[in-house]
């Protein structure tokens, strides 16, 4: 399972993401490859799930990739709850 974190530049805000996303995995006791990337970059990544603020990850949604939208970055309870159905 491998998730991509994605922003605007791939710097700061995904980084944070990132981090987030990999204590909500430990919290959930779930394991994945979590990295984050730049939009750009994003468009021909290859993940299982793509993940971020819904302005920037909003424009990777082709109908095809599984696309997290988050409202707060900063909200673990918000990531575990939008990664739990997608985990199984």
């Amino acid at each position: 399972m491998k998730i991509m974190v994605v922003c605007g530049n791939g710097l700061g805000s995904s980084f944070i993401m990132e981090m987030n996303v990999k204590k909500a995995l430990t919290e959930m006791g779930k394991t994945a490859d979590v990295d984050h990337t730049d939009l750009a970059s994003a468009k021909t990544e290859q993940a299982d799930i793509f993940i971020g603020a819904a302005d920037i990850v909003g424009q990777l949604n082709d109908g095809i990739r599984k696309i997290v939208t988050l409202e707060n970055m900063m909200s673990i309870p918000e990531i575990k709850s939008k990664l739990e159905p997608l985990l199984g």
